[in-house]
C-alpha cells in the first residue's frame, strides 16, 4: 500500500518542474490529487494522462478567490482534503534592492507570500471543518533561510513564507494541523532556464551546464532535481511526518550548512558566460 494511500492532496504550480515531480509521486504513493496551475494545455494533459487519480484547475494564484475555488473542488470532487502542497511560484524580479521598483516587489510578493497565506488559509478552514487535520506543505527556499541567494524581492519573499509555517504551527497545530517548509536550493526546472532569459529551446543544454557550475560549491557535487523535492514533500504529507510541525527543511544538497558567499552571483555568472556564449 502506499503511503498516501486514501489521501487527497492539492498542489499549485503542478503541470511542471517540482510541482508535477509531486503529482508523480503522490498519485503513484495512492494519492487523488488537484492540480493548480495557469498552463492549461498542460494540465489538461496531465489530467487526461493520470484519469480519475487528477483533475486540473486552472488558478491564479495572485487571487484568494482562485486558491478558495481550487480547494472546494477538490473536495467536491474527491470528497475530503488531506494535504496542501503551496509550491506555485516562479523567480519574480529579479533586480538588486537598488534597483527595485514598487511594482515588481509587489508582483513577486502576490506569487509567492500571498499565494502561501490563502492556501493555508482556506486548507485550514477546510481541515478544521472536517475534523481531521492534515498537511500543509510549503516552497521556501534556501533564499528564505539566507541571503545571497537569489534577487531582493525573491529572498524577502521566502523569509516571509517560512515566518508564515511557522506562525502556522503555532495557530493550527492544536487542530491537528501540521505546517512545514522545504527549502530548496539550486534545483533544474524550466522556472530557472526562464529566470535568466535563456531560450525554452536551450533549456536542458542550460540546466547541464549550470548544474556543473553548481556541483563544484554544494557538498553533495551537483545541482537539484524536482525529484528530490519530491521526496520530501511525500514525507511531510504522509503520516510518518505526524510529529513534524514548524519546520523549515532545507533539500539544497547540504548548502545552507556549509556554504558562505553569494550563490546568486554564481548563478548570475554561469547565465552571463552561458549567453554570451550563444551570441546573446
Amino acid at each position: 500500500m502506499g503511503r498516501l494511500e486514501g489521501k487527497v492532496a492539492v498542489i499549485t504550480g503542478g503541470v511542471s518542474g517540482i510541482g508535477l515531480g509531486t503529482v508523480e509521486l503522490f498519485v503513484a504513493e495512492g494519492a487523488k490529487v488537484a492540480v493548480g496551475d495557469i498552463q492549461d494545455d498542460l494540465g489538461k494533459a496531465l489530467q487526461d494522462r493520470f484519469g480519475g487519480d487528477v483533475i486540473y484547475v486552472h488558478t491564479d494564484v495572485t487571487r484568494e478567490a482562485a486558491i478558495g475555488a481550487l480547494v472546494n473542488t477538490a473536495v467536491e470532487t474527491f470528497g475530503k482534503l488531506d494535504i496542501i502542497f503551496n509550491n506555485a511560484g516562479a523567480g519574480g524580479d529579479m533586480s538588486p534592492m537598488t534597483d527595485l521598483g514598487e511594482e515588481g516587489f509587489n508582483r513577486t510578493l502576490a506569487l509567492l507570500v500571498n499565494s502561501v497565506m490563502f492556501g493555508h488559509k482556506h486548507a485550514a478552514n477546510q481541515f478544521i471543518k472536517q475534523g481531521t487535520g492534515g498537511a500543509i506543505i510549503s516552497t521556501a527556499s534556501a533564499a528564505g533561510l539566507q541571503g545571497g541567494w537569489s534577487g531582493a524581492a525573491y529572498t524577502v519573499a521566502k523569509h516571509a513564507v517560512t515566518g508564515i509555517v511557522r506562525q502556522a504551527a503555532a495557530e493550527l497545530g492544536p487542530h491537528g494541523i501540521r505546517s512545514n517548509a522545504i527549502c530548496p536550493g539550486v534545483i533544474m526546472t524550466p522556472i530557472m532556464a526562464n529566470t535568466f532569459g535563456v531560450p525554452a529551446q536551450e533549456a536542458t543544454e542550460f540546466e547541464g551546464y549550470l548544474s556543473e557550475k553548481i556541483g563544484t560549491i554544494v557538498p553533495s557535487r551537483r545541482a537539484g532535481f524536482p525529484n528530490d523535492i519530491a521526496e520530501a514533500a511525500l514525507y511531510l504529507g504522509s503520516d510518518g511526518s505526524d510529529y513534524v510541525n514548524g519546520v523549515l527543511l532545507p533539500v539544497d544538497g547540504g548548502s545552507t550548512g556549509v556554504v558562505t558567499g553569494p550563490f546568486s552571483k554564481v548563478m548570475i555568472d554561469s547565465a552571463a558566460e552561458f549567453n554570451k556564449s550563444k551570441g546573446r
